[in-house]
């Protein structure tokens, strides 16, 4: 199923002829280091280019008996390259060429996940300023809240992604390092300059310092930071199956023509879409997880963390490409029902605007304790099938005493609870760089 949606360009990031030729750019640029100190003839590192070719099965051949991929590889090189091929490898360590090429594999398949989300954000930000007045009812705790309207509930999720561009961006710089410091990271065999000179050539910066590995808390951020995307993506998915629910029925994902919803049921519309992100989420949240356990290394290095990598690293990213695609679509079709958003948020008979008659009442010089009694004793008839709030708060003699019957009209209007949404959505939707400081001023606490 992945494999189907999975889009071509991140497939390819992973593919294992892609990351040899990675690892032969890596050795080629540090041959090329190598010829700018004088430590290979010049034009080394070119004749080497012209000549190597990757044969994933020669390679898969040679580690058969040698039971190590790093030196497969160098071996097979050997077929085409020739006599250059003793100026490969000078005073690296696999972790040399392998940290520093998955390092550029996983800035290559961030930045496509950086371009879903900002497709993400796009979609949202659309819909939330097609339904910013769009009436619905809030809910906590499951149970009719106040009036909020659907665009605002959109925006949240847009802040909320934006957050995730932030923190991406963030750890693309933690995560775009590479190592070129030999077997316990001192330098021991080649000096720094080699490090920095084919960091450069590939678009990567030098780890400061390094053991025989790049640390992997680097690695556990970028996958953590996956996982918080999707525990977001889960997020909406799971609002969208709820509203998607027969009793609710506010909004729901699209059903298209000749769409089949169940083998038995010919009248079911799931919400599979939906379904199918909430389940993908635990795959990234517990990957992220085996990061973290691969922090932990004995003394300057072991290879615990390597198999584990092999999974997570395409394992999540795949996924989250593929659920960006997937959430994108969703959020761009859904189906959205403003008459039936209406109908719900005026299905407990004015109860939602109970806050507001307390307040009212507070304002108009009664006292709080009394006030609340008061509406909370009509709400609790109402609940019972007394009759609507507004009704009944017409008809008590406390709140008659304080309020003209127009006042208490008034209370029951929902356009009250969306007076401040402009302002809320120019911070929200204003460029992120124009946002207020947030540093304290001189006493804060």
């Amino acid at each position: 199923m992945i494999d189907r949606y999975t889009r071509p360009r991140m497939k390819a990031i992973w593919d294992l002829k892609h990351k040899y030729e990675i690892w032969l750019e890596v050795e080629l640029q540090a041959c090329a280091a190598f010829e700018r100190a004088g430590q290979a003839p010049r034009g080394t590192a070119a004749k080497i280019r012209r000549k190597a070719r990757i044969n994933v099965e020669r390679i898969a051949e040679i580690e058969k008996v040698t039971k190590h991929d790093v030196i497969a590889f160098l071996e097979s090189l050997m077929d085409t390259v020739g006599p250059e091929h003793r100026f490969l490898h000078m005073g690296l360590t696999s972790s040399d060429i392998v940290d520093t090429s998955l390092a550029v594999q996983m800035t290559e398949a961030l930045d496509l996940i950086l371009e879903g989300v900002e497709g993400l954000a796009a979609a949202l930000k659309q819909q939330a300023l097609r339904h910013k007045q769009t009436v619905m009812v809030g809910r906590s705790h499951g149970i009719h809240g106040e009036p909020i309207s659907f665009g605002f509930k959109l925006a949240i999720w847009y802040e909320e992604v934006a957050r995730h561009l932030e923190r991406l961006r963030q750890v693309r710089g933690e995560i775009a390092v590479g190592k070129l410091s030999g077997a316990m990271g001192t330098f021991a065999h080649q000096g720094p300059e080699v490090e920095e000179y084919v960091c450069a050539k590939l678009g990567l910066t030098p780890d400061p310092v390094s053991n025989q590995v790049v640390q992997r808390d680097r690695h556990a951020a970028y996958a953590t930071a996956l996982a918080l995307l999707a525990a977001t993506i889960e997020k909406i998915a799971t609002e969208i199956r709820h509203l998607q629910r027969t009793e609710v029925l506010e909004a729901e994902e699209y059903f298209s023509e000749g769409q089949k919803g169940s083998s038995a049921m010919p009248h079911k519309r799931n919400p599979i879409v939906s379904e199918n992100l909430c389940g993908l989420a635990r795959l990234v949240r517990a990957n992220s997880l085996a990061a973290m356990e691969n922090v932990a290394l004995w003394h300057e290095r072991d290879i615990s963390h390597s198999s584990v990598e092999r999974v997570i690293m395409p394992d999540s990213t795949i996924l989250i490409d593929y659920m960006l695609a997937k959430v994108t679509d969703l959020i761009r079709h859904l189906v959205v029902y403003p008459a039936r958003m209406k109908r719900n948020l005026e299905l407990t008979g004015g109860l939602v605007y109970s806050q507001r008659l307390l307040l009212t009442l507070v304002e108009k010089g009664a006292q709080r304790k009394e006030s609340y009694e008061a509406v909370q004793r009509n709400a609790m008839a109402s609940w019972q099938g007394a009759g609507g709030l507004q009704q009944l708060a017409e008809q008590d003699p406390f709140i008659g005493r304080h309020l003209k019957k127009s006042e208490i009209a008034a209370c029951f209007n929902p356009k009250y609870y969306l007076r401040h949404l402009d302002q809320i959505f120019r911070r929200v939707f204003q460029p992120r760089r124009q946002r207020g400081s947030t540093k304290r001023t001189k006493g804060a606490r």
